[in-house]
């Protein structure tokens, strides 16, 4: 994805309004040193790849009710942890060799871990009563354990979901944010999940990705933000998350050769929130969370986050705290971090999306749409028998870009893995005028940083191998000026 680089601490002074209304200190950090100042992207990455190895926690209302998603009409007097014990965690954490943590702060059915002031049902409605995410920032942070959070745009309390966004909603998210991100310290990233994947399908558009993503780092710039939009996005590029975000347990997989910043969650138990058969079932080995996670993901620039589920006790059963030492016994944190090319971060809409598209060849099942339709899953290609082509959109209309993608789709079977494409080359035009834009050797995706560009149409030329060469996206996009 894109170099988020620096975002302007100005844009903080909204925020605090924002934070005050809330009841919260005006402040943006309020534990332990502040930030010496905003880090370049690729220095957020690198730290974060650094860590290696660290813990999901899934605790929330599906906790106590043997579900995977909690029931949003059930009542919040079911929650009550009575012997939470965030110190255990964070010492087994430590026992496995794990350098950072994550919890569930908010969960699909929308119940909070943290004593929310806004409308949202929380820890404060609940006999147990305490502030959790305090709890556990505080736990892992006494233990030399880096910080993270993860936060549902899915939430089925205040119904939030597709086709029903409202702007009363899009505040609720941003109020929660705010809270999360101004009263816990120095967060290292930001999982979300529930908004743009097939099964929430929540898009970009009706809670604004840029929106959110610029809200969060008005509040914290280093706090890395990952969204959960595996399914969608093809791997090579960094497209709407500041870390890829891979859920293996659902079957995501990292490409053979990924060089991005990404992360990779499994469970160590078999699913994702603690049910009654855990203190008795199988767990993973510790062979295998060695030997098929942590050494091959490593070795691609992607951290394991290998989930805990705390017992409706809150705390970890004694099997999952044996295996824990285990996995830390086996386990040698490699040094150092092998060398990644900085990813570009896309946070904008692709400005191509759906407009006219002409190509050299055309067939009925390969047309030229299905490279600007935002479907990285299909690809416009030349006829047999071609080794270069073109494609032009029509912009319908003046329109400025300073980001051009260009995605040939070898991660799909029915294309094949190795690169078609010997070169390309990208033009506008304005006033009937072509201009060149960049031009680039071979590549199988990738996605430039050019002079800012003023077109009506914009044109791809490429030069082939020996095999019709194919597009799954070709997008322009205008992405915020960041240092």
């Amino acid at each position: 994805m894109i170099t988020r680089r620096g975002f302007n601490l100005g844009l903080a002074g909204a925020s605090l309004s924002a934070i005050s209304a809330l009841g919260a200190p005006a402040k943006f950090f309020s534990y332990g040193s502040e930030p010496s100042g905003e880090a370049p992207m690729s220095e957020l990455q690198r730290r974060f790849l650094e860590l290696r190895f660290g813990m999901y926690i899934h605790l929330n209302m599906a906790t106590f009710e043997e579900r995977e998603w909690g029931n949003p009409r059930t009542s919040p007097s079911i929650f009550d942890p009575k012997l939470l014990n965030t110190d255990q965690w964070a010492e087994a954490a430590l026992s496995a060799k794990m350098r950072y943590g994550c919890l569930t702060t908010k969960h699909h059915d929308g119940f909070c871990l943290w004593p929310t002031a806004t409308q949202s049902p929380s820890v404060k409605d609940t006999p147990f009563g305490r502030d959790i995410v305090r709890a556990y920032v505080d736990s892992f942070r006494r233990k030399g354990l880096k910080v993270c959070l993860y936060f549902s745009i899915l939430d089925l309390r205040a119904n939030i979901r597709h086709f029903d966004i409202t702007a009363q909603k899009l505040s609720l998210i941003k109020d929660q944010l705010t809270e999360l991100l101004s009263n816990y310290g120095e967060i290292t990233a930001l999982v979300i999940d529930g908004w743009n994947a097939a099964w929430s399908r929540i898009t970009y558009e009706e809670v604004p990705f840029l929106e959110i993503y610029n809200h969060v780092k008005s509040l914290q710039p280093n706090c890395l933000m990952s969204d959960y939009n595996e399914g969608r996005f093809p791997a090579p590029v960094l497209y709407y998350t500041d870390i890829k975000q891979y859920e293996e347990h659902a079957g995501q997989t990292i490409l053979p050769g990924s060089t991005i910043p990404s992360q990779a969650a499994n469970t160590l138990q078999s699913v994702w929130f603690w049910k009654e058969s855990f203190p008795s079932e199988k767990l993973r080995s510790a062979q295998q969370v060695v030997d098929e996670w942590l050494v091959p993901f490593n070795q691609h620039h992607c951290n394991l986050i290998l989930n805990v589920a705390p017992n409706r006790e809150g705390l970890f059963d004694g099997n999952a705290v044996e295996r824990l030492a285990e996995i830390g016994r086996l386990w040698v944190h490699p040094e150092p971090l092998p060398p990644f090319d900085p990813a570009i971060v896309i946070t904008t809409p692709d400005l191509a999306f759906g407009k006219p598209s002409l190509a050299s060849s055309s067939a009925d099942t390969t047309g030229p749409d299905l490279a600007n339709d935002n479907n990285p899953g299909s690809y416009w290609i030349c006829d047999a028998g071609q080794t270069s082509g073109w494609l032009e959109i029509d912009l319908k209309g003046t329109v400025s870009f300073n980001t051009v993608a260009v995605v040939e789709p070898t991660y799909l079977d029915d294309y094949g893995s190795e690169s078609r494409i010997a070169s390309y080359r990208v033009e506008a035009c304005m006033q009937n005028a072509w201009a060149l834009v960049m031009t680039s050797g071979s590549t199988k995706v990738a996605v430039h940083r050019v002079q800012r560009t003023t077109a009506e149409r914009v044109r791809l030329i490429i030069q082939g191998t020996d095999k019709p060469p194919g597009i799954a996206e070709f997008g322009i996009y205008d992405e915020p000026l960041r240092s």
